[in-house]
This record gives structure tokens, sequence and C-alpha cells, in this order.
């Protein structure tokens, strides 16, 4: 009996060795790139981009397989920012993709609500909360304002309401105009 305890014992040592060895000698390094891209997106996940959301998005402009126009809701700010990073000219949002917007967190109009959990399953980030037949609210500080959950609700009880500029949620906008090189003239 003992002797059996010893042998698995050592058999698990020995496994969590081999184990431990293959973590570390065969490690996928992700690419510094794609993160970097990654925390410049807004983080909507709403699809907007034409992908199915921010990570595959900014690996496709790591590849060169995307613009990086082409996401509303990071608007001119994070356009001009991944411009900044990539040295890429900076241009203008692409309207096939949609118009930036004011940010905005959904609201679900409670008497209106029949509990369908359409929204529920639409919403990317499950600010949503709520059950089958029972009434649905909103978690708004997880809510990305992606306005997913519009569109499949039966009885149009969501909506958006635009959050209003405080301390907390103010953000630096980038420069929007131009700097002209000053020409010195010779004394």
């Amino acid at each position: 009996m003992i002797a059996a305890l010893i042998v698995m014992a050592g058999l698990a040592l020995f496994i969590g060795a081999v184990l431990g060895y293959a973590s570390l000698r065969f490690k996928v390094e992700g690419d510094p790139l794609v993160e970097k891209i990654d925390a410049i997106l807004p983080q909507t996940q709403c699809g907007q981009c034409g992908f199915p959301g921010c990570k595959p998005y900014a690996t496709a402009i790591a590849n060169g397989e995307a613009e990086i126009n082409q996401c509303p809701p990071g608007g001119d700010d994070g356009i001009h920012k991944l411009a900044d990073l990539l040295g890429r000219e900076y241009k203008p949002l692409n309207a096939d993709n949609g118009v930036e917007k004011p940010r905005a967190v959904a609201f679900i109009a409670e008497d209106l609500c029949i509990g369908c959990t359409l929204c529920l399953q639409a919403c990317p980030v499950d600010a949503i909360a709520g059950a089958a037949k029972q009434m649905h609210t909103i978690l708004a500080p997880l809510c990305t304002g992606c306005e997913l959950c519009i569109a499949p609700c039966p009885v149009d009880c969501i909506a958006m309401h635009p959050i209003e500029e405080t301390v907390d949620t103010w953000k630096w906008r980038y420069p929007t105009f131009t700097l002209k090189p000053v020409e010195r003239q010779a004394a």
C-alpha cells in the first residue's frame, strides 16, 4: 500500500514537471502591437467596424487587413491615436461604418418590457440583467453603448441616453485643428 502511494506521488511529480516544462518551452507570446492598438479602441464590442469585436479589429489593423478609420465609437480621437501609434496618415471616419455619436448608455422602459430575453442574448458585455418573462434592467457601469440590444427588442422599450460630461466621464479631446509651419525670414 505504501509502495503504491510512493509510486503515485512520484508519477504525479514527474507529470507535473513535464507539464511545467512544456508550458515554459511552448509559451505563445501575444503581439505587443495588437495589445497597444486594442488598448486605444473603445472596447464597445459593437461590430460597427465589420469585425466581431475590438480585439479582432486590432489584429486586422496590425496585420494591415483593415484601415484605422472604421471605429465610430472611437471617433476622431481614436483615429488620431491609432495614426500616431502606427505612424500612418490620419483619415477621417469611414461613413460606411457609421457616424461618431456622443457616448450613451442603454435604458429599458420597465413598464414596456415583456421579458423576452432577446436583448440579453444580443448584449456582448452582459450589461443587461433579467430573466425570461421578467422585467430586464441595464447595468449602467457595464454598458458600452453599442446599441446592439435595440434592434432585437420587439416592443421598442430600449432607448439610448447620452452620458453627461462630469469630472469622472470627461475626456481630453484630440486637437482638431492642424498646425501650420511658421516660415522664418532671414534677417
